[in-house]
Parts: C-alpha cells; structure tokens; sequence
C-alpha cells in the first residue's frame, strides 16, 4: 500500500525546508510554498544556493497570514508582512520570465542583505501575479508560484534508498526539496505514473525532475561534499538526454488538504 510519508514546504525559495504533518493546496501548490524569494537589488536576478550557500542556513516559517518568520545563527529574527496590496512593485528575474512582484520593503531587505553580503531585496508572488508553468508540460493554465517550474515535487523514499545503497553512505531527503514523500513504492516507480490521487486531490505527473550541484550541500551544515555526491552518482546511473533525473513534478487538480499517512491511489 502506498502512502503519504512525508510533506515538507520551502516558504522561502531556496531557504531551509519545514516539515509538516498537514497542509492545504491552492492553485500554486501547498500554502505558503514557495511565495517568496530573494533577489540582487541591481539586477532583481534570483538568488538561490547554487550561488550563495548560506542559503541553507536561512529559516523561513510561513504563517496564516501570508507573512514570514526569518532566523539564522547569529542573526536576529525578524518577523515580515505579507506585502499589501498597494505594495511597490519590483522587477525580479526567475529563470526565462520576468515579472513584477511585490516588495516586503527596506527593514526586511536590511536583514537579508547584512545576512547575503550584499544589497538584497524580498519579494513575494501573490495568486494573481503568478507565473505559467514551462511550456509543453501541463495545461496551458497551469501556474506557480517561485518554485523552479512546477507546484510540486514527489519522491519516493525507495528511490532515495537505491541512491544512498549506490553512493555508500545515507542521503537525505532534503538535500533533493521535495514537497511529498511516497512510501511503499519500489525504486522510482514514480518515474512511470502519469496520474495518482492522494485524499480528495487528484495530481498530475508533468515531467521528470533534472538535478544540479545543489545536491551537494548538505541540508544541516550548508558545506558541499568533496566528492560532488550524490550528483556524481546521480549522473552515472539516472540521466539522460535532459540531465541527471531524480523525482517528478506534478501539478495539483483544485484545492484540499494533505496530511502525512494518507493513502496514495496511482490512478494511471
């Protein structure tokens, strides 16, 4: 029988993920995922930790309200707003799209760039701003908030395991940011499924997940491992012509909730 064995959320993209017992869905994916981002205040280019590996330092708590709960060690916490709704606008960059998007404003880029090391800005993507999935994928309307194309990323916990058994040592989970965890499969089942239900909400399974070097930092330190592992293995025995491929993206069919321990149904 498969499961629902673990749900994570990353508020802050590429900030440190949360784990949660239960969670809502909207149109961009669990709530909260995702809405927010940092910026270089010149350019309004995305920051992530394939650049700036402190970012995996960087606690991100979302709340009811939409607003965010920023720690880091020796860092201050700091409590942000969701912007409001005549907020100032900034152009920030995300890959191939531009688009404009609200600022949390000057007290909150003080706290980020003294953290980063340079002038930085937050941002935060409400539902009507945000952008199309990557085209060819999906359905035309399909839309996401920060993350890198879709709402969503499954992996099955046997999947991980085959990968630890190959690279030698335990990897963990996050190091690869999925929002659910499938338990009860064989190894990368998941490659083959087109459609599954989990509760009340039907997903969409859009297309493979190609990885980067950002497998490399270790979730709990942020240091990179000298051997480039688990990349280095990835490479050798899951890529193909899109890359080194581990884990799906899906997109989610209306709202509901998740929780940890429910059933997971493969519908095709």
């Amino acid at each position: 029988m498969l499961r629902l064995g673990a749900l994570y959320r990353y508020p802050l993209k590429s900030g440190k993920g949360e784990a949660l017992q239960q969670v809502g869905l909207d149109k961009l994916g669990l709530d909260g995922d995702r809405r927010w981002m940092l910026v270089d205040e010149a350019s309004g280019r995305f920051l992530t930790q394939r650049a700036v590996a402190q970012m995996s330092q960087l606690s991100a708590l979302w709340n009811a309200e939409g607003g965010l709960t920023l720690k880091a060690p020796g860092h201050p916490t700091i409590d942000i707003a969701l912007p409001a709704s005549d907020a100032e606008l900034r152009g920030v960059t995300i890959w191939r799209d531009t688009l404009r998007v609200p600022d949390a404003g000057d007290a909150a880029a003080a706290w980020v760039s003294e953290f980063i090391g340079k002038p930085t800005r937050l941002v935060q993507i409400p539902l009507e701003r945000a952008r199309t999935t990557e085209a060819g994928y999906g359905k035309d309307d399909d839309q996401v908030a920060f993350a890198d194309g879709f709402p969503l990323l499954l992996i099955g916990q046997a999947s991980l395991e085959d990968l630890s058994q190959k690279v030698g040592r335990p990897m963990e989970m996050l190091r690869f940011r999925p929002n659910l965890v499938i338990e009860g499969s064989e190894a990368f089942a998941e490659d083959g499924w087109k459609r599954i239900r989990i509760g009340e909400v039907e997903f969409r399974v859009v297309k493979s997940c190609s990885r980067c070097i950002l497998t490399t930092i270790d979730p709990q330190t942020g240091e990179r491992s000298a051997d480039r592992e688990p990349f280095a293995t990835l490479q050798q025995y899951r890529a193909n012509a899109n890359g080194a491929m581990f884990g799906q993206n899906l997109v989610n069919d209306g709202n509901g909730r998740l929780e940890v321990g429910m059933p997971v149904t493969v519908l095709e």
